[in-house]
């Protein structure tokens, strides 16, 4: 299948490198310019192009899937409409709970003592697109965002992502829409 990544940071070229060794087709990525994503898809031969700038206009022909990988753009209906299947993306929360950009350190403050991540169909709704695939796992006492990113939600990320894309690939797409009584949406934290 063609993947059009994008992405940035650490989460972005995990993505990249397990997509690739999952034998997806990356045919391009959108990253900032000084980025561990960026210099992945570079090593590997794979066209980079600058975030923010994918448009239906500007994304190669052939995309099947757009995948979002700590993408902080938004991806217009035009550009997910351009990929055969759309567009997805991975949020460290368990859907429709705490969408937004801060959704771990939302769920610290909270007390939550479950998480999750979601796959998810990207909408013009901001993370309330129809699930794909989703999962939890518990908050430690003592957790800090960054340590239950970096144990269990970046690593879950990797691996729905990667099911998920496998699932498509394979014909199986799973779209269950979101429970808008109980969605919830938190400020982004300064």
């Amino acid at each position: 299948m063609n993947i059009y990544l994008c992405g940035q940071k650490y989460f972005g070229a995990e993505v990249f490198k397990a997509l690739r060794a999952a034998g997806q087709n990356i045919v391009g990525v959108s990253a900032p310019a000084e980025d561990r994503l960026r210099a992945e898809a570079e090593s590997c031969g794979v066209p980079w192009m600058k975030s923010g700038l994918l448009q239906a206009e500007t994304m190669p022909a052939g995309v099947d899937l757009i995948v979002a990988a700590h993408a902080h753009d938004f991806i217009t209906e035009p550009t997910r409409s351009a990929a055969k299947y759309g567009a997805i993306g991975y949020h460290p929360s368990l859907l429709p709970l705490h969408r937004g950009k801060d959704a771990l350190r939302w769920t610290i403050i909270k007390g939550d003592k479950v998480a999750g991540g979601s796959v998810y169909w990207l909408s013009d709704v901001m993370d309330g697109g129809p699930i794909a695939a989703q999962e939890h796992v518990f908050v430690l006492p003592g957790d800090t965002a960054e340590e239950l990113w970096r144990r269990d939600l970046a690593p879950l990320g990797i691996k729905l992502l990667c099911a998920v894309c496998h699932d498509i690939a394979g014909g199986r797409i799973v779209k269950r829409v979101q429970n808008e009584s109980i969605a919830t949406s938190e400020p982004t934290i300064k």
